[in-house]
């Protein structure tokens, strides 16, 4: 049998970027958006805050765009502030590469294994789906999901009781699956 295994955000990662203020490099996202016109013309932020001293900074969402070319439900949620689009932005790449960020998931992502009733058998077959692209070592996911330490699971993975198709070791944001024989 199959068990799903969910990895899931439970929060807003934190954005690196060094701060102009204090030099601290962790920023949280407020989830307010500042939009501003010129002309025919919109620019807009994501506005974060620095964790150590709180000041704000901007991550730049649009720029210098005809007012015509953006979508008015973007616009729409870009004026109601929308929780939703903060998550969807700050997953965007083409935001990250032009903010010049990465995003921390320490502490803001958490695993849904669907129960405890895998963990009494031989043999174990995982698909773990990711609900967003969260980078985490497979080791802690199997490790978590299964009750087990670190190198415990390193040491299955050494003497082949845990095998997948995908490189364990390392990070992976990506759907994988694995077995695990006790």
């Amino acid at each position: 049998m199959l068990n799903n295994w969910v990895v899931a955000p439970a929060c807003l990662p934190l954005v690196l970027r060094r701060c102009h203020a204090c030099a601290s490099e962790r920023f949280r996202a407020s989830g307010k958006f500042r939009v501003n016109a010129n002309h025919k013309l919109l620019d807009a932020w994501l506005l974060v805050l620095c964790t150590a001293c709180g000041v704000t900074a901007k991550l730049t969402v649009l720029e210098r765009m005809n007012v015509r070319s953006v979508r008015p439900e973007l616009l729409d949620r870009l004026h109601d502030n929308d929780p939703a689009l903060t998550a969807e932005l700050l997953q965007d790449p083409v935001v990250r590469r032009r903010n010049r960020i990465a995003l921390d998931w320490d502490n803001a992502w958490h695993l849904d294994t669907g129960g405890a009733d895998h963990l009494h058998r031989e043999v174990i077959d995982v698909s773990v789906r990711f609900a967003a692209r969260i980078p985490v070592r497979p080791v802690r996911l199997i490790a978590d999901g299964c009750g087990l330490s670190r190198a415990e699971v390193e040491r299955l993975i050494t003497e082949g009781n845990l095998v997948s198709a995908v490189r364990l070791t390392g990070k992976l944001s990506g759907d994988f699956t694995f077995t695990l024989k006790r």
